[in-house]
């Protein structure tokens, strides 16, 4: 029987079990055994097996499905119109995506054998729990839980970390000048891409050298690891993401070499603290350094998040500079939107009843717009601009073209407020003849999903830095700019906290580009990434606060469940760009 029969096979069993199978397409992939996604409740799947009259007629896996894999092409539990995600995760086996949620039973896929009777199989999958992995459920293989240090013995090796930081301090401040000196626009980040490469490549640094892969997935994206030997069979696998991408005519005004520097010397913290243990830790570490490409425009992290490179990650970590020291700011989804309106061009002062104004459109698709506001929440924000208007006073314009940021806190408000702007253009059509052209960007930028119990831990290691942080509760709870980490904070647990560079000055001005060039802006940025690296290794050491990450992401993930069907009308491969201050 080939892979393809054997499968069609299996999906017709899984149809008769009642239970859900996903994509139809997926089933036509070649695997060792064709798998079966199924809910986090194991009752009505033993029901359904029971009711059979006949054992299955081939061999397959039965997986229950985690909260991460149903964020996978939004199939299960999750809305059917979650984009870009691609039915990814279901096509995987046991692994990563079933590792982070806390499940009503094993994790592990159950194998259905051809025959096996199907009081068997209903045995098999009504067995008890299996107690791997803690409060975010079972992994497959098994890990040895991290080993707890004693607070003086942690405190010690965090020590280690930020020395081992200074130790590094020339080099990477050289990282960040070069990176600074040579900007490069969203995905075009050649040149860091070759420093940042280069940095981690060099024989250089101390301890053991990084397995460097650079144009990993995206042409300048890269890829860095370390791991310790231990004898776990799977690792604690935590990741630094580093941006570094500026903004067209200002340069770095949003501070991206910053960004590079401070994910790449946490990153060198972690891994030499460890290095510096008198014997490997009883749990494997495994560190990864990711290069994302164009957080300004595109979003480079949803491209790697397609792509798979998130995947087996842990707990992640960046930092954003900005003008104060703040473990969260409340980053919006944000949805960008290209309208064209077509018309028909004619003499505007000898015959201009023969044309359409495509001009008037757009004038009045934009005051629609400012007349909306009047009935949008506090929180919501709509900008935009007027690209074409028309080339000369005397041509109706038969082309006109605007370009608008559509921001709001949730996915649920994103596509409410999705909605009332397009009627606006559409109205705006309507009322002068003209034909509309709706063309959603490249990727929605998510809210970043918040994480407590790693705030917490990194406000407790800033302050023993130095740190103030804020504590302005309206500041902290009012609308941000926005960034394409909060799609990774949909798939993995992870801090995005902000800090101080020593200057005021705003990002996207030419003054923050000046500061996060500056000499003084290297303390602030190696400080931020002390706390980021004394942070990783709380949630290696405490076995207790990796559990509270976990049930955090958790928690948070299936708040937003309901969020996740945002509107796929009009939306198209194009070009958008945000920022995370912005």
């Amino acid at each position: 029987m080939d892979s393809l029969d054997h499968c069609d096979h299996a999906y017709a069993t899984a149809q008769v079990l009642g239970i859900g199978v996903g994509d139809r397409k997926l089933w036509g992939k070649p695997r060792p055994l064709p798998l079966l996604d199924v809910g986090l409740d194991r009752a009505p799947v033993t029901q359904a097996i029971q009711s059979l009259q006949a054992p299955p007629p081939v061999t397959f896996e039965i997986q229950p499905r985690s909260v991460r894999r149903s964020l996978g092409g939004g199939r299960g539990t999750f809305p059917s119109k979650l984009r870009g995600w691609k039915g990814r995760y279901l096509r995987g086996g046991a692994g990563r995506c079933a590792q982070r949620e806390p499940l009503a039973w094993s994790a592990r896929p159950v194998t259905f054998r051809a025959g096996q009777t199907p009081a068997g199989l209903a045995a098999a999958v009504s067995e008890p729990p299996t107690p791997r992995g803690g409060a975010m459920g079972p992994q497959e293989p098994a890990r040895s839980g991290p080993a707890a240090l004693s607070p003086a013995a942690l405190g010690k090796l965090k020590q280690r970390a930020a020395e081992c930081i200074e130790l590094s301090a020339g080099r990477l401040g050289a990282l960040s000048r070069e990176i600074w000196s040579r900007p490069e626009l969203a995905y075009e980040e050649h040149q860091a891409h070759g420093a940042m490469t280069r940095f981690f490549a060099c024989a250089e640094l101390p301890g053991a050298a990084w397995a460097v892969q650079p144009h990993y997935k995206l042409d300048t994206a890269f890829r860095a690891e370390w791991g310790s030997a231990a004898p776990a069979p799977r690792p604690l696998h935590l990741g630094f993401l580093c941006e570094y991408d500026a903004l067209p005519g200002i340069g770095h005004a949003c501070g991206h070499n910053l960004i590079a520097e401070v994910g790449a010397a946490a990153a060198l913290g972690v891994k030499g603290a460890l290095e510096s243990l008198p014997q490997p830790p009883p749990a494997a570490v495994k560190i990864t350094v990711l290069g994302t490409p164009a957080e300004e425009g595109g979003g480079g992290k949803i491209d790697l998040i397609e792509a798979g490179a998130f995947d087996d990650l842990d707990v992640v970590f960046m930092a954003h500079p900005a003008q104060d020291d703040a473990a969260y700011f409340p980053d919006v989804a944000e949805h960008d939107v290209t309208v064209k309106y077509y018309g028909k061009a004619s003499h505007a002062a000898a015959y201009p009843w023969e044309g359409i104004n495509a001009l008037d459109a757009a004038v009045l698709a934009y005051n629609n717009l400012s007349v909306l506001r009047q009935q949008m929440k506090p929180t919501w924000r709509v900008h935009g601009i007027i690209k074409n208007g028309g080339v000369k006073p005397n041509i109706i314009p038969s082309y006109t073209e605007l370009e608008f940021y559509l921001r709001a806190p949730s996915l649920k408000d994103l596509a409410i407020l999705t909605e009332r702007a397009e009627n606006c253009f559409k109205a705006a059509a309507v009322a002068t003849e003209c034909k509309v052209e709706i063309k959603g960007g490249r990727h929605d930028y998510y809210n970043v999903l918040q994480n407590k119990s790693l705030e917490k831990t990194y406000i407790e290691n800033g302050k023993e830095l130095g740190m103030k942080f804020l504590s302005d509760e309206p500041f902290l709870n009012g609308p941000s700019g926005s960034t394409d980490f909060g799609n990774v904070t949909y798939v993995v647990p992870g801090i995005h906290p902000y800090f101080y560079i020593g200057s005021d000055a705003l990002n996207h001005t030419e003054p923050y580009t000046t500061a996060s060039g500056s000499q003084e802006a290297q303390f602030y940025t190696l400080r931020a990434a002390k706390a980021l690296a004394m942070t990783a290794l709380d949630v290696i050491f405490k076995p207790d606060l990796l559990e509270k990450v976990r049930e955090d992401f958790r928690q948070m993930t299936l708040k937003e469940e309901g969020h996740l069907n945002v509107r796929e009308q009009g939306k198209e491969s194009g070009t958008g760009a945000v920022c995370a201050t912005r």
